[in-house]
């Protein structure tokens, strides 16, 4: 897995799978983001492949740290881990999914 910062917005781009061997990279850019003050933090996923339970759990933990009014914008993630939001977090009003 690789993470670079976006260009034209505040975030970054995913590339790869978050799984066991790359979940301390996935961590680590999650928590820059949630360091930062911006109010919308945009999460370019559309070249990762898979995101395994454990990842989706540290995606809504660092949700779950932003204060009230930010929001972390998934671009384009993959299904299943949309799926698993939809299925275990439906409620959580901090993580947007985009599919532009």
């Amino acid at each position: 897995m690789t993470v670079a910062p976006l260009a034209e917005r505040f975030g970054v781009r995913a590339v790869g799978e978050v799984g066991l061997t790359t979940r301390g990279i996935w961590e680590r850019a999650l928590e820059e983001v949630v360091r930062d003050g911006t109010d919308v933090c945009h999460l370019e996923l559309s070249a990762v492949t898979f995101v395994d339970v454990a990842g989706a759990g540290v995606l809504v933990d660092a949700a779950r740290r932003l204060p009230v009014g930010r929001r972390l914008v998934l671009h384009r993630p993959p299904p299943a881990l949309r799926r698993t939001l939809e299925l275990f977090w439906p409620d959580l009003s901090a993580i947007e999914v985009s599919m532009s």
